[in-house]
C-alpha cells in the first residue's frame, strides 16, 4: 500500500484506467474474433462487409494506447491476410 497522499491517488487513477483498458482490450478482442468466425464459416462476402468495422476498433484501441501502434497494424495486416484480400489496381492483369 502506498504511503503517500499522492501516490494513494495515482493509485485509484492506475486501477480506473485498468478497468477502462480491460474493457477496451476485451471488445477488440470480440469483433477480432467475430470476424474470424465469419472467415471460417465460408462467409466471405459478410466478413468483407465487416473488416471495416474490425479495423476501425483497432485503430481506437491503438489511440486510446491499449495496443501499441506497430501490434495493430500487425493485426490488421494478419486479418487481412485470412481474408486473402487483394489490393485493387496493384496486381497485373493478365
Amino acid at each position: 500500500m502506498p504511503n503517500v497522499k499522492s501516490a494513494v491517488k495515482n493509485l485509484r487513477k492506475s486501477q480506473k484506467r485498468r478497468i477502462q483498458n480491460l474493457s477496451v482490450k476485451s471488445s477488440t478482442k470480440t469483433t477480432i474474433k467475430k470476424y474470424l468466425q465469419l472467415i471460417e464459416a465460408g462467409k466471405t462476402e459478410e466478413a468483407r462487409e465487416y473488416l471495416p468495422f474490425v479495423q476501425k476498433q483497432i485503430d481506437m484501441a491503438a489511440t486510446k494506447n491499449v495496443f501499441h501502434k506497430n501490434k495493430s497494424s500487425r493485426i490488421k495486416s494478419r486479418l487481412m491476410k485470412k481474408l486473402n484480400v487483394p489490393s485493387e489496381g496493384l496486381l497485373p492483369e493478365s
